[in-house]
């Protein structure tokens, strides 16, 4: 009783604290997207790359950009990892195996962070820093490149311009997340994460057995991973481990973390379109969907179904005693209704229905509110399928935010929304058609089967925490898992980049009686039903079969 007290008090406290920043940091996010000036440090960046930082780009310009800065990335983190046995502060870990590599790029490129190697024994530290955590913080900035693109399509007229990516990717790293991110890593180093360069301490035991104790630079890379929406831990139990997440303060502060940067984005929406509105709209189908997770997520874990768990007081097995339910599943909301993945507890071993939640948290898009970018773009999507919809049943044309939304944006809207499923169900299928990787699960049945499409969802809606249950490091999961990963993540941006262009281009039109309104309560609650319809039940057969199959078993 005394940990469900404590973790309602908690989430209490990070509304409060969410509800602080939300104006402050909407308010500069679009400040720092929308200004002219550039500062002498970014000047500097520009000259090194070869970037006109006044200079404008054009929806395909913007898209080849992203494309061409990803595939660098994944190169250099390649070649990084496997050439780590020979760099400084590789600490003696060996190379790792060629599909291994492959996979982690693609992950952590494409803000993932899926990871199929325990951390604290695959990589050294000048991995960690100068491959891994810069990723983590390029990734999560060209999430909300891609955002800005969008907004600045809804509100530029008759042009075929959305912005300079480059100045985007620069800005949003030199004054967003690197300050932030300096700040509460003293903060998470101050309340007992770890920062040190030191190797592996070798230490007796009570039993008189040697145990090895790694260390790291760990609260740097622990920030981002947790700010950029990123989640790849630095040790293999992620914020479970106490270098990590050592107090309940400090869990608290991590969760703040993930969320912060989503939920005031919706404020940026707002300014950036001149009108603070439209963006408490969609703030409020967030939070009503991470207020709905959260408390379904807590009453199936804290239910208690069954002898051993009534005997146990609630389904504890998997959960910190330090944390408790509560604070277990405030984590775990949180984590998969953003693309964050980092997780302080053990999915794989939630109750059928509470498992079953993580999995539809990430089905639905992970909008709610969403990785840094990805959440708002998402969202902002759906939003134009509502209108769509509601269009339909009235029978006048669409419009949203004075752009008309034809058959041009609609199929961008569509592509966009029917590629994470595809990718999904056909990587599930596939691996349940072919022995050897069934031969992979730990599990049989319903359980079993709820593993391999966590794997799938996570990955393909580059959210990166696992199920477990399954071995995945394997040639066939390496790639199969890769693939889902990078697609995931491009093909999105292809379209809502496609997307922006289109609306660029159009003259806006007044708003009349017969207009929308995409501010009220109606909307909101229009927006939510499409997005339990058209997102969540795509994949309600998928989940009968696994972990609701379970739950009523």
């Amino acid at each position: 009783m005394g940990s469900t007290l404590a973790g309602w008090m908690q989430a209490l406290a990070l509304v409060g604290a969410l509800a602080l920043c939300y104006r402050p940091l909407g308010d500069y996010i679009a400040k720092l997207l929308t200004t002219s000036k550039h500062l002498r440090v970014e000047r500097g960046i520009y000259k090194v790359i070869g970037v006109d930082g006044d200079a404008d780009q054009r929806w395909s310009v913007y898209l080849r950009s992203v494309l061409a800065f990803s595939a660098v990335s994944v190169l250099f983190l390649y070649g990084l990892i496997r050439l780590q046995g020979y760099l400084l502060l590789n600490l003696g870990v060996p190379q790792m195996e060629g599909h291994q590599a492959w996979n982690t790029a693609i992950s952590f490129v494409a803000n993932t962070n899926w990871q199929s190697y325990a951390g604290e024994s695959a990589m050294g530290h000048l991995a960690q820093m100068a491959g891994l955590a810069v990723q983590n913080f390029v990734s999560a900035a060209v999430g909300i490149a891609v955002v800005a693109a969008l907004i600045r399509g809804f509100t530029r007229n008759r042009t075929d311009r959305v912005g300079n990516f480059w100045v985007d990717l620069v800005r949003i790293n030199i004054r967003l997340l690197l300050p932030l991110s300096i700040v509460f890593a003293l903060v998470l180093a101050a309340s007992g994460v770890i920062q040190n360069f030191h190797g592996f301490t070798e230490v007796t035991t009570l039993s008189g057995e040697v145990q090895k104790i790694p260390g790291g630079p760990v609260a740097s890379q622990e920030v981002i991973k947790l700010l950029g929406t990123n989640g790849g831990g630095f040790f293999n139990a992620n914020s479970a481990h106490p270098f990590e997440n050592p107090t309940g303060f400090s869990n608290l502060v991590e969760i703040f973390l993930i969320l912060v940067i989503p939920f005031a984005l919706p404020r940026a929406f707002g300014r950036m379109v001149g009108d603070n509105r439209q963006g408490y709209a969609i703030l409020a189908v967030m939070g009503l969907f991470w207020v709905a997770s959260t408390a379904l997520l807590t009453w199936a874990e804290a239910s208690h179904q069954g002898s051993a768990l009534q005997a146990a007081g609630a389904a504890m097995e998997g959960k910190e005693q330090r944390f408790g339910i509560a604070a277990s599943t405030l984590f775990a909301s949180s984590t998969t209704l953003t693309s964050t993945g980092a997780v302080n507890s053990f999915h794989d071993s939630y109750t059928p229905f509470g498992g079953g939640l993580t999995v539809f948290n990430m089905m639905l898009g992970e909008i709610a509110p969403g990785g840094v970018g990805s959440g708002l773009y998402g969202m902002l999507v759906l939003a134009i399928v509502a209108v769509f919809v509601a269009g339909l049943m009235v029978g006048r044309t669409p419009e949203y935010l004075g752009k008309k939304l034809g058959g041009r944006e609609m199929k961008f809207a569509s592509l966009y929304i029917l590629t994470t499923p595809t990718l999904v169900l056909v990587g599930t299928g596939v691996a349940m058609a072919l022995p050897g990787e069934r031969a992979g699960m730990l599990n049989s049945g319903a359980h079993g089967f709820s593993e391999v499409l966590y794997a799938f969802t996570s990955a393909a809606n580059n959210n990166g925490s696992a199920f477990g249950g399954i071995t995945v490091n394997t040639d066939w999961y390496d790639t199969a898992l890769g693939l889902a990963m990078i697609f995931g993540r491009l093909l999105p941006i292809v379209f809502v980049l496609a997307l922006a262009g289109s609306l660029a281009q159009q003259q806006p039109v007044p708003a009349t009686p017969g207009t929308l309104p995409t501010h009220k309560p109606l909307f909101v609650g229009l927006l939510s039903g499409v997005i339990l319809i058209v997102v969540g039940l795509t994949y309600f057969p998928a989940l009968a079969l696994g972990p609701l199959a379970e739950g009523l078993s």
